[in-house]
């Protein structure tokens, strides 16, 4: 009687293996058909064909494995059509040389000589609306030793959780190097967020003038209307330089190597992210990198911000839009653009909220909360 209990449980054992064991294969067939055919209908060569075969391959061996019947064949075709699949996919590589929309035409270049650096290419646009512009580059030399800070815009036009990221370079005599990373895109082609995550756009890193980069933005965009963040940081000299130092790299590299923009992995906050890490200290990963609408909450909460004011107040304060409106075409753009806004004192913790402040107060012995309020 033992026995039989006992062999009847190692039965169940391994049907319940087999199932874990179907359920898993199922699951990855279903992520590998998913992603064959989004790739094939989104990507470069958005062959609907190609994704129905892809997808009709994925579904019959998908529902082969759950009934546990003609299993091998299924999965055989399958196989197959993901290796041709994966071919031709392989053979697709970024590239240099395509006929690009004039406003990322050109590739900036870095030459550095000891503390010495030109930059070529530099972007200083005029526009007149955000389709007619005269298109203007100009060169100019910095010197790192000169080199103060850095600072972080965040463009939101979707809403909070959605952002574009740029970091600006501070240098002595109110001389600014913005850096925009973006997608490359080709005459006649436009953004799409589903496309960008299948080899449809490379990468560019366009260093521009604040009268060109951060004035589209404000001035020139109205359809959507763009609202414009930029936050003082408290990022050290030093770790300023190597970050500098780590952009120009990439820059020069992607003139030898192209890649691709990808929008989950290789965008404006992500490779932000993966910049920073040139420095000293903690690199902690967070969601709110992911959701770039949220990145500037991120470095207030690791105190590179002005922690003296509640996150939702410095926020407030940081909006640009309306002085860069009056400054226009000015000169003195960044210069004006910075006048009042917070930055960074002592370091200390973040500012609770008012409204975390208020809770705790009428309970003796709680402690006030110091989380920053939401975006």
């Amino acid at each position: 009687m033992t026995g039989m209990r006992a062999e009847e449980t190692e039965k169940a054992k391994a049907m319940h293996m087999h199932r874990l064991l179907r359920f898993g294969l199922a699951s990855l067939v279903f992520g590998l058909a998913l992603w064959a055919g989004l790739a094939a209908f989104f990507g470069p060569w958005s062959s609907p064909v190609a994704a129905a075969a892809l997808a009709i391959a994925g579904a019959s061996a998908l529902f082969a494995t759950l009934r546990g019947r003609l299993v091998g064949p299924a999965l055989a075709v399958f196989a197959l059509a993901l290796a041709v699949f994966g071919f031709f996919w392989s053979r697709v590589e970024p590239s240099n040389d395509r006929p690009w929309q004039p406003d990322v035409a050109r590739l900036a270049r870095a030459t550095i000589e000891g503390d010495r650096v030109m930059l070529r290419n530099i972007r200083d646009f005029d526009y007149r609306s955000e389709t007619d512009y005269d298109v203007r580059y100009y060169d100019a030399t910095f010197d790192l030793r000169e080199l103060e800070g850095v600072d972080l815009y965040t463009v939101h036009w979707m809403g909070d959780a959605i952002a574009h990221v740029m970091l600006s370079f501070v240098f002595a005599g109110d001389r600014y190097v913005t850096v925009s990373i973006e997608t490359r895109k080709e005459i006649g082609e436009s953004y799409d967020t589903i496309r960008g995550f299948f080899r449809q756009y490379e990468l560019i890193y366009v260093v521009g003038d604040e009268r060109d980069l951060v004035r589209l933005r404000t001035n020139v965009r109205k359809d959507p209307v763009e609202d414009v963040y930029l936050f003082r940081t408290g990022v050290s000299r030093a770790s300023a330089r190597r970050l500098f130092l780590d952009y120009l790299r990439e820059i020069n590299a992607l003139n030898e190597q192209p890649e691709f923009y990808n929008t989950g992995t290789t965008n404006c906050t992500t490779n932000v992210y993966r910049h920073t890490q040139v420095n000293p200290g903690p690199h902690h990963f967070s969601w709110k990198i992911l959701l770039s609408g949220y990145a500037a909450e991120y470095v207030y909460e690791n105190g590179l911000l002005d922690t003296r004011l509640p996150f939702a107040e410095l926020r407030r304060r940081s909006r640009v839009n309306p002085i860069a409106l009056t400054a226009d075409r000015a000169p003195d753009f960044s210069a004006r653009i910075r006048a009042g806004l917070p930055r960074p004192g002592p370091a200390r913790p973040p500012a609770a909220s008012p409204a975390a402040l208020a809770a705790p107060a009428a309970q003796a012995g709680t402690e006030p909360s110091t989380s920053p309020d939401p975006r």
